[in-house]
């Protein structure tokens, strides 16, 4: 059994520029075909707009407030939101509270650098 913890995962930073905290991936654990993590955009920051060719995402707000856009539509979000974002969809998150915003995502197939084109 693979339990991993958020305080004792190490952070690093995305090709789109989001603090990541990886819980379970294939390089930390036994699962292969997805990936859990969770995100960080300090206040009145953002990601950089991107896509993944292969991999489908679903963003879970856990703290704090934005705006999330996907392919054409822009919309708020909060606590308790599920966004999802299909493979190719151009996306973007800014935070616009006054908190950091912190979204776990899971991706199917698992994140990879090599998955993610940037846009802007």
């Amino acid at each position: 059994m693979d339990i991993k913890n958020l305080h004792t995962v190490p952070a690093f930073i995305t090709k789109d520029s989001s603090e990541i905290r990886e819980l379970l991936a294939s390089r930390n654990s036994c699962i292969r075909n997805q990936s859990l993590a969770e995100a960080r955009v300090p206040v009145g920051c953002s990601t950089i707009e991107h896509f993944h060719t292969l991999t489908e995402e679903i963003y879970y707000i856990t703290s704090g407030t934005g705006r999330m856009r996907v392919g054409d539509e822009t919309r708020e979000v909060k606590v308790g939101d599920a966004i999802a974002i299909p493979p190719g969809k151009k996306h973007k998150i800014w935070n616009t509270g006054a908190d950091t915003l912190c979204i776990l995502c899971c991706c199917a197939p698992a994140y990879e650098h090599s998955d993610t084109t940037l846009t802007e």
